[in-house]
């Protein structure tokens, strides 16, 4: 888009400029007089000066439009990535908490089977110890 865009100011400056030249070459040859001539070279410098000024003017229009428009849509992709972003936020929130619960509930199960080893080794030892003093 850039590259036909520079295209464009391209082929229209080369217009502007081989309209100069070609208007100052046909008065140079016109049979005019020296300052009849140097008032048609000024007037028709002073159209195409004109018309560059209003080109200059529409290319920084467009320019302000596309750089507004660019605005316009970042802004809307930055809004739409938060909203992403806070989705997956969210969810893995969600899964965390889970993992809390299940992990909470594996550690009780743990403990609680450690107690019932702990208390089935303290039951032999006294059992042992039992038989070896009868």
């Amino acid at each position: 888009m850039a590259q036909d865009n520079n295209y464009g100011k391209g082929l229209l400056l080369g217009f502007i400029a081989g309209g100069i030249v070609g208007s100052v070459i046909a008065l140079l040859y016109a049979p005019k007089a020296g300052k009849e001539l140097r008032q048609d070279i000024k007037d028709k410098s002073g159209e195409y000066m004109d018309e560059a000024g209003e080109y200059m003017q529409k290319a920084k229009t467009k320019a302000q439009e596309l750089i507004n428009d660019g605005k316009q849509k970042s802004e809307r992709l930055i809004s739409e990535a938060k909203k992403k972003v806070d989705v997956l936020l969210s969810e893995a929130e969600e899964i965390i908490d889970e993992a809390k619960k299940k992990g909470s509930a594996f550690a009780d199960e743990g403990r609680k089977e450690a107690d019932r080893i702990k208390s089935a080794v303290k039951a032999g030892m006294d059992t042992y110890k039992a038989e070896k003093e009868a």
